[in-house]
């Protein structure tokens, strides 16, 4: 059973940066074989897309509201995926998920794998 469990979470001001992990274990397939995505849920919000990496890293989505604001990669070695924010603004403010699924167009509609979730929180 994969698992995904997120940090990096925090409070911070507009303009700021935070940097998300999701770790990823108990898969036993090759990290190559998942595609990896961010989601957040603000208050009295649906769970949006807002990021995702390909299986190979050399593919990468993102919302709009997000597009050269936020980074994701990912490090193979370490089982690892990273949503690099900067420039955070107070609409941001949101629970972030880890999201994995064996596409990456799967990945920003369906996944088949969640995190528990981090709050993110950004202040004004």
């Amino acid at each position: 059973q994969v698992q995904l469990v997120e940090s990096g979470g925090g409070l911070v001001q507009a303009g700021h940066s935070l940097r998300l992990s999701c770790a990823v274990s108990g898969h036993t397939f090759s990290s190559y074989a998942i595609a990896m995505g961010w989601f957040r849920q603000a208050p009295g919000k649906e769970r949006e897309f807002v990021a995702a990496i390909s299986r190979a890293g050399d593919s990468t989505r993102y919302t709009d509201s997000v597009k050269g604001r936020f980074t994701i990669s990912r490090d193979y070695a370490k089982d690892t995926v990273y949503l690099q924010m900067n420039g955070l603004k107070p609409d941001d403010t949101a629970v972030y998920y880890c999201a994995a699924a064996f596409t990456i167009t799967a990945v920003t509609t369906a996944p088949h794998y969640w995190g528990q979730g981090t709050q993110v929180t950004v202040s004004s």
